[in-house]
């Protein structure tokens, strides 16, 4: 098949969610021997990724217009493909999207489309946003053929709010392990002396409140770092920074190998985000054994079940961080290898692939 990824900021991934999504299907699927494109917002010095093809398109750089504005020429691009460039099957990430997937439809290419989570509920869109928000939500359930969440709770909303049902398949996770310490010698961490957070630095999820909760943390030895950034965000960020805690690192974001190291030595990991559906970092951290604890949401019990310490507030959360600080080693790995063992029976990125690649398939019948 001919496949197309459109609605993320592109590959290598360097921002989020999706775009870790996007990178991980479309590098299986290419190696699987299928031809797949995936159209990006950031330049990269080749045009072809791991063996996937990668087509630039320029965009707005604006709050409410980046993600619309690529997505729009994005999809002019992707129906004037003539043979033997025509794309097959495409599949959109971002119920935002959810007005572009009529175009290619109706011009005969099938689609679909991954709705992520409940964006409307993010704080840092204002009412027309949200707005969007909520009709993109009803478009998702009538404009492509099939529309896809990657949590059961997002399933659910959207059978109860839109009286439709999505295809459910959940996110896969990346399980590789560090055996080197670059990161941790840069920012001045030591291997199991460090609490982590990992999200883009946005108000719902919480990096301030996780930062506050530490700094009610006796220092018993141990530090807090802080891994993100966000476009748009800066006086959120700013604040976030503003600590004279000497315990806390705030390095911005970091992709790659740094990350793996990250969440490979850390003595525990907080996920603070309170809306969205499945969150790749939270798996990840779950898959390399991290001793997790994770703010209660029911997206996040969904993906931590008993395999990680739910937190309802601040207040709580620094009282988690010192039971778990208080707790025996053997008590904490109970928490790590159930962790790991529900990754790997719920989130492996093979099985996810074929999953979509079944999907996409059937949507080219």
């Amino acid at each position: 098949m001919r496949i197309a990824l459109l609605g993320t900021r592109g590959i290598p991934a360097r921002y989020g969610g999706f775009e870790t999504f996007a990178e991980e299907l479309s590098v299986r699927l290419a190696a699987r021997g299928h031809s797949v494109t995936v159209y990006c917002r950031e330049r990269y010095e080749e045009k072809v990724y791991r063996g996937v093809d990668l087509v630039w398109l320029p965009t707005i750089r604006h709050k409410y217009l980046d993600t619309l504005a690529h997505s729009f020429v994005s999809t002019l691009h992707l129906v004037l493909r003539r043979s033997p460039y025509r794309i097959d099957a495409a599949l959109y990430c971002n119920a935002a999207n959810a007005v572009f997937t009529l175009l290619p439809r109706i011009t005969g290419i099938p689609v679909a489309l991954n709705v992520d989570g409940i964006e409307r509920k993010r704080k840092k869109w204002n009412r027309y946003a949200r707005g969007w928000y909520f009709v993109s939500e009803y478009l998702s359930t009538v404009f492509p053929n099939r529309f896809v969440s990657d949590a059961e709770a997002i399933r659910r909303y959207y059978r109860e709010v839109w009286n439709a049902d999505s295809l459910f398949i959940a996110y896969g996770a990346d399980t590789a392990l560090a055996t080197t310490r670059e990161a941790l010698d840069r920012l001045g961490l030591e291997p199991l002396r460090y609490f982590l957070y990992v999200s883009r630095m946005e108000p719902e999820n919480r990096a301030l409140e996780v930062r506050e909760a530490f700094e009610k943390v006796p220092d018993l030895g141990m530090k807090l770092a802080l891994i993100g950034d966000a476009p748009y965000a800066s006086d959120y960020i700013r604040g976030v920074r503003d600590t004279n805690d000497p315990r806390i690192v705030i390095p911005g974001a970091i992709y790659g190998v740094g990350y793996i190291e990250l969440g490979t030595w850390c003595f525990a990991y907080v996920h603070a985000t309170e809306v969205g559906g499945t969150h790749p970092a939270l798996i990840e951290a779950m898959a390399r054994g991290a001793l997790v604890l994770y703010l209660d949401t029911v997206e996040n019990r969904e993906v931590c079940g008993d395999a990680a310490i739910p937190y309802a507030d601040r207040t709580e959360l620094t009282a988690r961080m010192l039971q778990v600080l208080h707790m025996s080693e053997a008590e904490r790995n109970v928490y790590r290898e159930r962790a790991v063992r529900r990754v790997r029976e719920r989130y492996d990125w093979d099985v996810v692939t074929s999953q979509y690649e079944e999907l996409l398939a059937s949507l080219c019948e």
